[in-house]
């Protein structure tokens, strides 16, 4: 990473990203709580489940891979330029990892505990398949040229549309049902106060370096941002 101009704006960056670190992280322990003391499933989708698993999984190719790789840092620079900073820190992939473990620890409670009559849309199912399918022939596209970048933008423009659609399945259920029991609601400020933290930590970097770059060359982190703030 290029180096900072502000130290001020170095740590505000730095605290504020772990700040939604923890405000993201932390959302997904009221529903796990409530499945482990409920000892039951019922009134949690497992199409919100699956949609987010693809979300989150996609979301840490995309961050780990670009936190990581030489390779793909140095694509990122060619394209918006070797003065710009990745615009992917720490705390991203760390989210991204705790995400992806804690819905498979959902997941996991789908299996031993109550779940009544529920299951698996075929819709779901499908979209899932969709997704991994294209994610997959999005890889053959890129390995001739190494096109590694356009690739891990893919999966990050993947963890947008599940963003979007996936709480869908969640809502009808609640609509349904007239009821929101055995859904817990807990997360929605921790989820509002993620979303500020982590589009005001890009801020602080764009402000450092004075330029938007890292807003539309992660536009992945800035949309999930906005629409979770």
């Amino acid at each position: 990473m290029d180096a900072w101009n502000s130290t001020p704006l170095e740590i505000a960056y730095i605290v504020f990203g772990w700040i939604s670190f923890a405000s993201w992280g932390f959302s997904f322990y009221p529903q796990i709580i409530l499945n482990f003391r409920t000892k039951s499933v019922v009134g949690l989708n497992f199409d919100f489940l699956v949609l987010n698993l693809t979300k989150h999984s996609s979301y840490l190719i995309y961050n780990a891979t670009l936190y990581f790789s030489p390779v793909v840092q140095r694509q990122y620079h060619e394209k918006y330029g070797f003065d710009q900073m990745i615009p992917v820190a720490a705390n991203d992939v760390a989210f991204s990892t705790h995400s992806v473990m804690l819905t498979a620890v959902a997941f996991y409670q789908v299996f031993i505990y109550e779940r009544g009559t529920q299951k698996v849309a075929r819709s779901s199912i499908a979209i899932t398949a969709a997704v991994w399918v294209s994610a997959a022939v999005c890889s053959f596209v890129a390995w001739p040229n190494q096109s590694w970048l356009w690739l891990i933008s893919v999966f990050n423009a993947i963890q947008v549309t599940m963003t979007v659609i996936k709480y869908i399945p969640q809502v009808l259920l609640n609509c349904k049902r007239k009821s929101t029991e055995g859904w817990s609601t807990g997360y929605v400020f921790l989820d509002l106060l993620g979303g500020v933290t982590s589009y005001t930590q890009m801020v602080m970097q764009s402000i450092d370096q004075g330029s938007l770059v890292n807003f539309y060359g992660n536009l992945g982190k800035c949309l999930l941002s906005l629409m979770h703030g």
